[in-house]
């Protein structure tokens, strides 16, 4: 049998990779901004790693076998609904969904347009607009337009194939924070800690053949069920409660990305 090969039971097994840091969710310029934007104390990244190819067409038995496994168990961290604590898987997944997220943009002149489009200033201002909601956000500038209100003008700014781009829901969920987010007057906080977390998550290589940089990472949105319903990311569902998995087959890693919407650290 080939290593690298299911073996006789033809499951994925996993080992928690404690060593493996995140800097960019640790540098105090960014700690300082996720406290602002209260998400402190509410977002976490973790490190597995598996042992055999991975093969996309078999994605949910990998996460399946993930959410099953003894290593994982006891070491996947999320927060509890009910204590605000963190807290380990102590129930048994029975289903898992998962959604393809796209991943292949390479520079952040992604988001050119939004000096373009006067949504931000060329100085890096955001512009401003009259106060609306749209539950449960504020939206007191043009920039939260763009991400939440399908109906103005300058939502077509980005295409729905953008808005799937990992990279976009990295700014997003950013830009929207938790329940007592302060929001930036300018860009570049925004921008700086999605290209930061970006690369510490998604894994790139030259191409042998081309010599261009490609993405080699995949990605996927978890949720998670056991018999009573959602388990995880939470049993609760609200569009800054996530979690992304993010695969790399050569060196066989996943990369959690798990945040929980809710009141942030204050101090």
């Amino acid at each position: 049998m080939d290593a690298g090969e299911p073996g006789p039971s033809g499951g994925y097994d996993f080992r928690f990779l404690p060593q493996k840091s995140f800097p960019s969710l640790t540098s105090p310029e960014i700690v300082s901004r996720l406290r602002q934007w209260s998400m402190l104390g509410r977002i976490a990244a973790q490190a597995f790693g598996f042992d055999q190819t991975f093969q996309a067409h078999r994605r949910d038995e990998f996460l399946m076998d993930f959410f099953k496994d003894p290593n994982v168990i006891p070491n996947l961290k999320f927060l509890s609904d009910s204590s605000g604590q963190w807290i380990t898987l102590g129930t048994e997944v029975k289903n898992i969904e998962a959604i393809n997220v796209p991943c292949t943009q390479l520079s952040m002149s992604f988001f050119n347009r939004l000096y373009d489009e006067d949504i931000v200033r060329h100085s890096g201002h955001i512009v401003k607009c009259l106060d609306s909601f749209c539950d449960p956000f504020l939206i007191a500038d043009e920039l939260r337009k763009v991400l939440l209100m399908e109906d103005s003008e300058k939502y077509e700014v980005f295409s729905q194939l953008d808005r799937e781009e990992f990279l976009f829901c990295l700014f997003k969920h950013f830009c929207l924070g938790g329940t007592l987010c302060q929001y930036e007057d300018v860009l570049d906080p925004y921008l700086e800690t999605t290209k930061l977390i970006y690369k510490d998550l998604v894994s790139v290589r030259k191409n042998p053949q081309t010599k261009k940089i490609q993405i080699t990472s995949s990605v996927f949105k978890v949720t998670a069920y056991d018999s009573a319903g959602m388990c995880y990311p939470s049993t609760k569902n609200h569009e800054q409660t996530f979690s992304y998995f993010i695969v790399d087959p050569i060196k066989r890693h996943v990369h959690v990305l798990y945040h929980s919407y809710g009141v942030g650290e204050m101090s």
